[in-house]
């Protein structure tokens, strides 16, 4: 049965591509190579990720969205959406095997007259070389001629309420004028503004750009953090302060660590490196480290150790309020207190299992019974639901790396 549009990859980038498309009366349907998440969507089920819940999915095969394995339906469609993943390789730049696989099968099934759209993180310049060259050679037909081919960047925040889809910007870039253009009128059909960038290297940068922005101002708050410790200096007052100059400043947070699908990109193929992502990556990357080492000295202060210490983790997911826990600093601090000899539990209303080195993580049923057992409570995402006055209270001790609960009732980070 033919469909307005493919999304290709069912993961946290192409599922709320497909919800929006399916929301916004498209005929859609959703291909993955791995047949797993697609028996998941098409039963109804939330994905591992948590990208989207239960009653979103089932709002759109309602609606009309079909998730399938079968590589035929590709060759029905008038638009494709790759949304591959691209994790850092060993060498820290982006693994684009995901991307080609996908582009492969769709190449050998593309029809003429059909736009062709990658949102996956990609180095500059890859859907015009790559990309364009699997496209071409294993269908026959010649981008910007026989097909549209465009590149847009995935803009997400998972879970947020103020920056949904259709009122998030789309920046877009096409091979040619008229690619840029098929591409722009996909798009105007599922958000109020379209951004047209002089072409896809450009579209491919602004990714780039906006990762390691947000990456690069985490790291300068996280450096403030540890400073500010040490000069006995409160710097979430000082951040307070420092965000109402209405110019000339943006507000960012210190934390346990940088989580999130995001990755900061600090080699683009053969060019130059970047060194300030370089660095900001070594920054961020040590605050788990950071965080342990303060859970540990707080612990001496109050005559304990951490070894056979009970220590209790709250949140152990990237982002507030969401099952995902993709990059989450969680595992790693886990993985350091118990090499110090500490007994670690969990408490997150999001994750009902948590494994640390192949063992289970006890979880805690009870949050404020655990917070009174334990000798130290860790607070490490602040979930809404999360009473942090009251747990304050309960809490022996309570090391906060979020800023999240008032003045004077934790220590923080």
């Amino acid at each position: 049965m033919p469909a307005d549009l493919a999304v290709i990859g069912l993961g946290h980038h192409g599922l709320p591509l497909a919800q929006a498309a399916t929301a916004a009366g498209v005929d859609t349907i959703g291909y993955d190579t791995d047949p797993r998440p697609v028996a998941e969507l098409a039963a109804g089920r939330s994905p591992v990720d948590g990208s989207l819940t239960v009653p979103e999915i089932r709002r759109m095969l309602a609606g009309g969205f079909r998730p399938t394995a079968d590589p035929a339906e590709l060759g029905r469609v008038r638009t494709a959406v790759l949304c591959a993943p691209t994790p850092l390789g060993p060498d820290r730049a982006l693994d684009l095997t995901a991307v080609t696989d996908a582009a492969r099968v769709l190449a050998a099934r593309l029809r003429p007259h059909t736009t062709v759209l990658l949102e996956s993180p990609v180095p500059p310049g890859t859907t015009e070389g790559v990309l364009r060259d699997l496209l071409e050679t294993g269908s026959g037909l010649r981008a910007g001629r026989d097909f549209h081919l465009a590149y847009s960047p995935g803009r997400l925040d998972p879970g947020s309420r103020t920056h949904g889809f259709a009122g998030t910007p789309k920046v877009l870039g096409g091979l040619t004028p008229a690619c840029t253009e098929a591409a722009a009128a996909f798009y105007g059909r599922l958000t109020d503004k379209v951004v047209r960038a002089r072409g896809p290297r450009e579209a491919e940068t602004v990714k780039l750009l906006e990762t390691n922005f947000r990456h690069v101002n985490i790291a300068l708050v996280n450096e403030m953090a540890v400073l500010c410790h040490e000069l006995g200096v409160d710097l979430w007052d000082v951040i307070r302060c420092a965000e109402t100059k209405p110019f000339g400043f943006q507000a960012f947070r210190p934390g346990p660590g940088v989580g999130g699908h995001g990755v900061p990109v600090d080699t683009v193929g053969a060019h130059r490196p970047l060194r300030l992502v370089e660095l900001a990556g070594q920054v961020n990357e040590r605050m788990p480290r950071y965080v342990v080492q303060r859970a540990a000295t707080l612990l001496n202060e109050h005559g304990k150790s951490a070894r056979g210490a009970r220590i209790l983790l709250l949140g152990i997911t990237y982002k507030p309020d969401l099952p995902d826990r993709q990059g989450s600093p969680a595992d790693e601090i886990a993985r350091r207190l118990m090499d110090l000899g500490a007994a670690v539990s969990y408490h997150d209303p999001h994750v009902p299992d948590w494994r640390v080195r192949e063992l289970p993580v006890p979880r805690a049923d009870s949050l404020y019974e655990a917070a009174a057992h334990a000798d130290l409570t860790v607070l490490l995402q602040q979930h809404r639901t999360y009473d942090l006055q009251g747990l304050s209270v309960k809490a022996q001790l309570l090391l906060d790396t979020r800023g999240a609960t008032p003045g004077g009732a934790a220590h923080r980070l």
